[in-house]
């Protein structure tokens, strides 16, 4: 069944349903809400099998067939996406199957957690073609989306909407893709002379590794969220974030140009997740945190106290009580600079964490610039070539208080971080609250009050 979607003005497709297209570059993007989700494509020859490792195109294997099929990430232009051109595809690849999938590297993620999930496939000269996919609540760690495939000499469009549980791992193997699994180390073995000259040798097939690259460096759009994978058990890894400022101007450097770093904090052993509110959200002095204890048998919510219940020491570390990295809350921060530069706090142990909230606080001696004057944003990184900048995008002045950004550990794999950018009310010093479920309350904390 083909229908017109409603306020979109463009074809939707129902499960099975199908269409033709043309033989035109296609574009097709991937939207959902809740855990992320990635999205991959297959080259299947007409046995329903790929004819190489080399058919799988995804973040790790961007290109197939000098990119007649292509993965772009999200970006600044646009969600996670895949192009298409079937004029360019030769003869024995019958069909290209899109394929949706959770986090690989976190076998706790299914789809049960994603909401709306929807597929557009945009072609010049051609309405868009639209498919929602029906939840999947199962189990389901991936899903064949929509398939791209031949009729003759033409090309049709149809919708699948197939869930598996096996994730992209297990979905790939039914496709013939050999996937690459961690292995113990073994001890060296002494050599051995060679049985034949290693140029003689034939390269043995690489298989598809799944696990995700380092994002590189990425800046956030207003609104927008990013998952940084993380191995939870390395006690090695320390994530910092860092609070940089310019100043903005001489003017307003010799005016004085005064911010603070603070880390609003719940642990892992406080932290709800699931709730109705997405973390980060900015919420009324009246909203109940809820959810689910991320650890098993922690503490219900009504139990769970906010950071403002528990005084100006509680749950935070800023230039008056900095953290320690040896016990909890495992989050240090460095020092505190007076004048335009940086602070930076370091969180170690991340199994340990729940929700950590970075807030600026703007000195009562610098004026009522705004913070984006000032040339303030926060950096996320992870010494591991995952660089994440959060920066301000609005002018908002005679306001002591900014919440930037919230760095999510609740999910498996790592952390997810969220451009929240809320502001203080005019004039107040009271600081925000982080609650248990990760939402925010603004001008409800402890009041704060520097001056030089």
């Amino acid at each position: 069944m083909v229908k017109i979607l409603w306020g979109w003005g463009m074809p939707e497709l129902g499960k099975g349903a199908n269409t033709a297209v043309g033989d035109g570059r296609i574009t097709v993007e991937l939207r959902c809400d809740g855990d992320p989700v990635d999205l991959s494509a297959l080259l299947v020859a007409a046995d329903g099998k790929v004819r190489s490792d080399d058919d799988l195109v995804f973040y790790n294997q961007p290109a197939a067939e000098s990119g007649a099929v292509q993965h772009r990430a999200a970006d600044a232009s646009g969600p996670e996406r895949v192009e298409v051109d079937p004029a360019a595809l030769p003869a024995e690849v019958d069909r290209v199957v899109l394929v949706g999938s959770c986090d690989p590297d976190d076998a706790t993620r299914t789809f049960r957690d994603v909401k709306d999930v929807i597929v557009r496939a945009v072609q010049e000269g051609a309405e868009p073609v639209v498919f929602r996919q029906p939840a999947l609540t199962d189990g389901e760690r991936a899903v064949l989306l929509v398939e791209f495939y031949r009729r003759g000499p033409a090309w049709k469009v149809r919708a699948i909407g197939q869930g598996y549980a096996d994730g992209l791992a297990g979905l790939a193997t039914d496709f013939g893709i050999d996937v690459a699994e961690e292995e113990p180390q073994q001890p060296a073995l002494p050599e051995e002379p060679a049985a034949v000259p290693a140029s003689a040798a034939a390269p043995a097939p690489v298989p598809a590794n799944l696990r995700k690259p380092p994002l590189g460096k990425v800046s956030l759009d207003k609104g927008g969220r990013i998952s940084m994978s993380l191995d939870k058990g390395d006690r090695d890894l320390v994530v910092t974030a860092t609070l940089e400022w310019d100043g903005g101007s001489e003017e307003r450097r010799r005016q004085g140009a005064d911010l603070d770093l603070y880390a609003l904090f719940v642990p892992a052993a406080k932290a709800l997740h699931g709730g109705p509110k997405a973390p980060g959200t900015v919420v009324g002095k009246r909203h109940a945190p809820k959810g689910e204890p991320l650890r098993p048998g922690g503490a219900p919510p009504e139990s769970v106290p906010a950071t403002a219940k528990q005084g100006k020491r509680g749950d935070v570390v800023y230039y008056k009580v900095r953290g320690t990295l040896k016990k909890a809350p495992y989050i240090k921060l460095d020092g505190d600079a007076r004048v335009p530069g940086s602070e930076t706090l370091r969180i170690v142990r991340p199994d340990e964490q729940g929700y950590v909230l970075l807030c600026a606080y703007s000195a009562v001696s610098n004026g009522i610039g705004s913070f984006r004057s000032f040339g303030a944003k926060v950096v996320v990184a992870d010494g591991r070539g995952s660089t994440v900048t959060v920066p301000l995008f609005e002018n908002t002045s005679t306001r002591y208080w900014v919440a930037i950004a919230l760095v999510d550990f609740t999910g498996g794999d790592g952390a997810e971080i969220r451009h929240v950018e809320a502001y203080s009310a005019r004039m107040t010093e009271r600081r925000p609250v982080l609650l248990a479920d990760g939402t925010v309350q603004m001008n409800a904390g402890p009041i704060e009050f520097k001056r030089h």
